[in-house]
């Protein structure tokens, strides 16, 4: 664990972490004093000659010139008030500082799975199950936090158990020796049963919530399907088993972890007791002189259950929640894309030279692929489902990388140095569009700086500004989806979106298919007419639509079999 830890967190993080471990030591000094200090306290309440028989005492009431016994007492309660007030205050300052640094990290971990997720290449992205990336940000990153939480508050009370233990074994070395024993025994005995039981339970909460996130993504995504098959008892039916078992497991977690607290109450209190009882009946009742070591060990006992039970419950926590450890480390350990923004130029030519391409090892689906796209041309790809007509336009515009064989542009390789302004070119429309919950013109901006006046003018070149200007214009809100907008209203969004970034290369994934001939045939004059200036590239599965392209490549088992002019 410490070592999947280390390698999540940052430099500055293990610095911080080194830090609040010292800290932790003067606490935990700070709460051992305060156990002590009661002892000497009581002593000399209890009888003023201690003051002047003990040599330190004899030493600080001469030192500061007090006039009699009570003057001294009252000052020394008056410093040990305030020396608690001080102890409550940095303890505080400590719990900042540990909630701060373990909450903290929910936004660092978020971001850098985030981050991680988006560095993915396109071809390892494909093959991830958004919902559990989902799950991964929203949930294993702040159960990581819970962790690193538990951790911390670990660290800090088992630093307050061993100093308040040194100081027992001080004042009782085999009171404390027995106490421990059995204290450690019925430790031993939680952590090999109880806190097994939890872990195994975090695992099944980590498996079964992966199936929750699942069931909720498919059901949304699929809602008209639901609606007209109406199988949506069968969806509840699947997800109330999945949230049930999610409920469950939390609630035996939280009974587990409620275990140890009580258990160890109960012994704390029962040792308390049965020490009393014990030395009450050794000395027939007078244990005047042992009242200060009796209420020393009370003391001790009364702060040592709570560290006791917060280590426990710690460690439980830990277990609970240690699956989520291991998918956010392994999320965090993918390979992400290492691409540089060196600038490339398309002025001519792009050349496509023995170009191969395989998802698995050894079954290719590209086969020796040389062609040449000029400037300012349209080109169309054809061919049956699975011929690599899809690929081929992906390797082009810099998603895949090829297996073998170069892209160049003009006389410069397309490669991991150039990719990102390579990719800046390419404005793409595809068949599927997503448009999120909000209005035309954040959609059309998408992740671009929000011009007005730009997107009014490519909402006008898609040719449904006028459409809009009967609305709300840009403002006009879309639906999740773009439930509110038609077919053909979409793939005018998505070629405004396209054109605002101003692309030297526009790509159509077979975008017009699922349209009706008529809003298909006047769309596809509209993108011809807006990309007299572009180079157009096309994938398509009927011929219709590519009655003004220039060059037709047919695809077979990821050959060009056919070039049609």
């Amino acid at each position: 664990m410490i070592q999947k830890l280390n390698s999540i967190l940052t430099r500055r993080d293990r610095q911080f972490l080194l830090g609040l471990f010292f800290f932790s030591i003067i606490i935990s000094i700070i709460e051992v004093v305060g156990i002590s200090a009661i002892m000497p306290f009581i002593a000399v309440s209890t009888d003023f000659t201690v003051i002047h028989s003990n040599e330190y005492y004899s030493k600080v009431f001469n030192l500061f010139g007090f006039k009699d016994e009570v003057s001294f007492i009252v000052a020394f309660g008056v410093l040990l008030v305030f020396f608690y007030i001080f102890r409550s205050a940095i303890n505080l300052f400590y719990t900042y500082m540990l909630n701060r640094f373990s909450n903290s990290r929910y936004h660092l971990l978020a971001y850098r799975l985030f981050e991680n997720y988006m560095g993915l290449p396109y071809k390892e992205f494909i093959n991830r199950n958004s919902s559990n990336m989902t799950k991964s940000i929203i949930t294993e990153a702040s159960n990581m936090t819970l962790l690193m939480s538990a951790t911390l508050f670990m660290m800090s009370e088992v630093f307050i158990i061993i100093f308040i233990y040194i100081m027992m074994i001080l004042v009782n070395w085999k009171i404390t020796i027995a106490l421990t024993c059995f204290l450690v025994i019925n430790a031993i005995l939680m952590i090999k049963t109880i806190s097994a039981k939890i872990k195994k339970v975090g695992a099944i909460r980590a498996k079964v919530q992966e199936k929750f996130y699942e069931i909720i993504n498919k059901s949304f995504g699929n809602f008209k399907l639901i609606k007209l098959q109406s199988n949506d008892k069968d969806i509840l039916t699947t997800f109330g088993e999945s949230s049930q078992a999610l409920a469950q497991a939390s609630t035996t977690n939280a009974t587990l972890n409620s275990i140890p607290r009580l258990f160890l109450e109960a012994v704390g209190f029962s040792v308390i007791v049965s020490l009393i009882t014990y030395l009450i009946w050794k000395y027939n009742g007078d244990v005047s002189s042992f009242l200060p070591t009796i209420t020393m060990f009370v003391l001790a006992l009364y702060r040592l259950m709570p560290s006791a039970n917060r280590v426990m419950s710690g460690y439980n926590t830990i277990m609970f929640n240690y699956a989520s450890l291991n998918i956010v480390h392994n999320d965090l350990m993918y390979d992400n894309e290492d691409l540089g923004n060196e600038p490339i130029e398309f002025k001519n030519n792009i050349y496509i030279k023995n170009l191969d391409f395989e998802y698995n090892e050894g079954d290719k689906v590209l086969k020796n692929i040389n062609l040449t796209i000029k400037k300012g041309s349209s080109i169309a790809f054809i061919g049956e489902s699975g011929s690599g007509k899809s690929t081929i336009v992906d390797i082009i515009i810099g998603l895949y990388k090829p297996k073998e064989g170069t892209i160049h542009s003009d006389e410069k390789e397309i490669s991991d140095s150039n990719i990102k302004s390579w990719r800046s070119k390419v404005g793409y429309i595809p068949q599927d569009v997503y448009l999120f919950d909000g209005t035309v013109g954040e959609n059309v901006a998408f992740s671009s700086p929000y011009d007005e006046e730009k997107i009014d003018d490519v909402l006008k070149k898609a040719k449904i500004y006028d459409f809009l200007s009967t609305k709300q214009g840009q403002k006009t809100k879309v639906g999740e989806g773009g439930v509110m907008l038609s077919g053909g209203q979409k793939q005018r969004i998505a070629i405004a979106r396209a054109l605002y970034i101003d692309p030297e290369i526009l790509v159509l994934d077979e975008a017009t298919s699922a349209l009706d001939d008529e809003t298909e045939k006047q769309i596809m004059n509209e993108i011809y007419d807006l990309s007299n200036d572009k180079t157009l590239i096309m994938i398509a599965h009927r011929l219709s639509t590519l009655d003004r392209c220039e060059t037709i490549y047919k695809l077979e088992n990821g050959e060009i079999v056919n070039e049609r002019k």
